[in-house]
């Protein structure tokens, strides 16, 4: 039986569908067959981050309106054998999406894959409250500036009250240097805020946008620090003890000389 895990955050553009995906990809690489599934209803994003988009016939409402079976919708990456991605619906009227059929969509997957890695929407829309509904486990993303922690601290209050325990923390483009400036809290003061579990975190990387611009997700690559923070969180997902990433600043000739 495979594992639903709900990917989530209390507000847009703190990466979320960026680490679903790498994560995805991470896992994937480490032999778990992945299906990853878009209900950020409407958007369309991970079909388009994993250069996949052109491959679209069914998506997850064919899926739930019986349309066509599971198997017809479920696209097979480029580039890894082990990762699936289900689509989000092109368009949707929220009023009539029934989080029910998304249950039965995720309990048969579980029966095919390891792991199955849904995408939500930010806040407390539907397509949220529906995903909730289907997993035992969800891994927050934020960033460590004052508004998504806030947003954060609310989806975690949200969370708790529909008795969901195992929440635990991904700090997604963090840097060092504001770190160290007062632009960003501080990873210490982020933890005590929220209380929860950290899973690990990201670095920042301008790599990370051009990647996903391209659609080849820069954990393809697999040479990159922000590589390495994936595969430990994967590792700590699956109960390793890996020890997360520590940030290496080059010296000034070493940026120019390579």
């Amino acid at each position: 039986m495979g594992r639903a895990i709900a990917i989530t955050s209390g507000k847009g553009g703190v990466g979320k569908s960026s680490v679903c995906i790498n994560l995805g990809i991470v896992l994937a690489q480490m032999g778990y067959r992945v299906c990853l599934i878009d209900v950020d209803l409407g958007l369309k994003n991970l079909d388009v981050m994993l250069g996949l988009e052109n491959r679209v016939i069914y998506d997850l409402r064919d899926v739930m309106e019986g349309i066509c079976p599971l198997e017809k919708a479920i696209l097979k990456d480029k580039r890894e054998d082990n990762l699936f991605l289900l689509p989000a619906c092109k368009s949707v009227n929220l009023r009539y999406f029934q989080g029910g059929d998304l249950q039965v969509v995720v309990q048969e997957l579980k029966q095919k894959f390891d792991y199955i890695l849904l995408d939500t929407p930010a806040g407390i829309e539907s397509g949220f409250v529906h995903s909730i509904a289907c997993v035992k486990d969800v891994l927050l993303v934020t960033n460590l500036d004052i508004t998504s922690m806030q947003d954060a601290d609310r989806v975690i209050g949200i969370l708790m009250k529909e008795q969901m325990h195992s929440i635990r923390l991904i700090v997604n483009r963090m840097n060092p240097r504001f770190i160290e400036k007062g632009i960003s809290i501080r990873l210490e003061d982020a933890l005590n805020w929220l209380s929860i579990e950290l899973l690990g975190y990201v670095y920042d990387d301008e790599n990370v946008i051009r990647s996903n611009n391209r659609g080849i997700p820069i954990s393809l690559s697999k040479q990159s620090l922000v590589y390495e923070c994936f595969v430990a969180m994967a590792k700590r997902l699956n109960g390793e003890q890996a020890p997360l990433p520590k940030y290496k600043e080059r010296r000034f000739l070493q940026k120019i000389f390579g």
